[in-house]
């Protein structure tokens, strides 16, 4: 059992947060501290002008309330929203936190990332704490 779980939540299509949840769940010692995480990628620097103002801190908002509505019923969970590359966000969160455990989905993967590799594979590398990767269906 974990005191401190990290899990990611990806928005992009395909991937459901209820397995990674329930995985969490099952780790968790009582009274674990829970941060459900989810990093957005920057914008490209292109798009900047043709965003309204304030899209940021929305789109923020927005996946912030999703994510207090994912772990509903959920104790000490904190949901935390960042912008950056994921792998190395999702890092230096559990380095910053003392998490003891990273819960993370993949996928099965193809030519694509074995050449460039994941974010589950980069985090699963260079991670300074257990990680449990769920393997979408």
């Amino acid at each position: 059992m974990y005191s401190h779980l990290l899990v990611t939540v990806a928005y992009d299509k395909g991937h459901d947060a209820a397995p990674v949840l329930e995985i969490a769940r099952a780790l968790a010692a009582p009274d674990a501290q829970i941060t459900l995480v989810h990093v957005m990628e920057p914008a490209p620097l292109f798009a900047l002008d043709y965003l309204p103002e304030g899209w940021r801190d929305e789109m923020r908002s927005a996946i912030v309330a999703d994510l207090e509505a994912l772990a509903e019923g959920m104790e000490n969970m904190t949901a935390l929203v960042v912008e950056g590359n994921a792998a190395h966000e999702i890092l230096e969160i559990a380095r910053e936190r003392l998490v003891d455990c990273i819960v993370i989905a993949s996928h099965r993967p193809g030519t694509h990332a074995l050449h460039l590799g994941s974010t589950a594979a980069k985090v699963v590398s260079r991670a300074q704490c257990a990680v449990h990767v769920a393997r979408r269906k």
